[in-house]
């Protein structure tokens, strides 16, 4: 599911699809954003995908434990973008401290 349909969802139908709530979501993306924003202070490649549909790919594949395969098909990019997507956002989450990952350690 692309972020376009899940924002039209109700906050409990959002909370069902996407596993986490839609306030929590939003705490996710301000950190994901500000680190995006640093990351790409002078200049880059603009992503395919937005930062809430890395997110929902991020969450999708800790929620539903699909490859990156599945996923990358669903969301219309390459499986080794859509890696390093979902290992950019654990990275940031992790580091950043406000969320804590399970069985992912911070290096």
């Amino acid at each position: 599911m692309k972020y376009e349909n899940a924002k039209n969802l109700s906050d409990r139908e959002f909370r069902r699809n996407v596993g986490i709530k839609r306030e929590t979501f939003e705490r996710m993306l301000n950190i994901i954003s500000v680190a995006y924003a640093k990351k790409h202070e002078r200049r880059g490649r603009k992503p395919k995908l937005s930062l809430e549909d890395q997110l929902l790919a991020a969450l999708e594949y800790w929620r539903e434990y699909r490859t990156y395969a599945r996923i990358a098909l669903d969301f219309g990019i390459d499986e080794s973008n859509m890696y390093r997507g979902i290992l950019w956002i654990e990275d940031v989450l992790i580091k950043d401290g406000t969320f804590s990952l399970p069985g992912k350690k911070s290096f």
